[in-house]
């Protein structure tokens, strides 16, 4: 397949990227649970196999914002909630009084058409189910985050239904995507290399994860 050259994905190729981000994912993030290919079956019957469409999840998500939060650690404290707590807490306690509740977060991975990029879905709710509003989520967001919301032209969020799911998910707008992704390719390439298609989604969420918290690794890039 060829590589990306102006920012855009098609969807045959927005699904080879989704694939190997997960593969990835699922080899240098093992303490989380991995990414996981939703196929849109009855949408997918109309295209060809090579363009197969669908989205990539990663589910319930715990967090639990700390009392005393590091200024070393402006990254979310994120762990998945099938682990023991004494076994997800990294580097960091968590100080819990009654204040806090625990936050669940689902996110999903979804091509966008109109704009030829990915975009990430997400949504929060508690542990009865009721969904986090915007003001709530922002509390729960690195500090660099909603700094980064406030002041980039390029990155905000907004809220609308889900393409797929038809309920109000919260969303990254995509609108600069194309042209960070131009720029990102640039300074990874070398001897005029452009970027892989497999490298596309990793790149991709190298920025726009740390927006919610979640980091990839490095050996994810190579």
């Amino acid at each position: 397949m060829d590589p990306i050259s102006d920012g855009r994905l098609t969807l045959e190729g927005f699904s080879v990227a989704a694939r190997a981000f997960a593969d990835k994912w699922k080899r240098h993030n093992q303490s989380f649970p991995p990414w996981s290919w939703v196929p849109l079956i009855n949408r997918t019957l109309l295209v060809s196999n090579k363009q197969e469409e669908g989205y990539l999840s990663l589910e319930k998500i715990f967090i639990l914002s700390s009392l005393e939060e590091s200024p070393e650690e402006e990254s979310l404290d994120v762990t998945p909630d099938f682990l023991d707590k004494e076994e997800s807490i990294d580097h960091t306690i968590l100080v819990q009084n009654v204040e806090n509740e625990a936050h669940y977060y689902d996110f999903h991975i979804v091509y966008s058409a109109s704009y030829g990029v990915p975009v990430l879905y997400f949504r929060g709710y508690c542990s009865d189910g009721k969904p986090l509003s915007l003001d709530v989520i922002k509390k729960d967001l690195p500090s660099s985050s909603v700094s980064l919301l406030l002041e980039s032209k390029w990155t905000f969020i907004t809220q609308e239904e889900h393409p797929y799911l038809n309920r109000p998910w919260f969303k990254l707008h995509p609108c600069g995507t194309e042209e960070w992704i131009k720029l990102l390719s640039q300074r990874s390439s070398s001897g005029g290399c452009q970027m892989p298609v497999e490298l596309y989604l990793v790149s991709w969420f190298s920025v726009v994860g740390q927006v919610v918290g979640l980091r990839i690794t490095l050996e994810m890039l190579n």
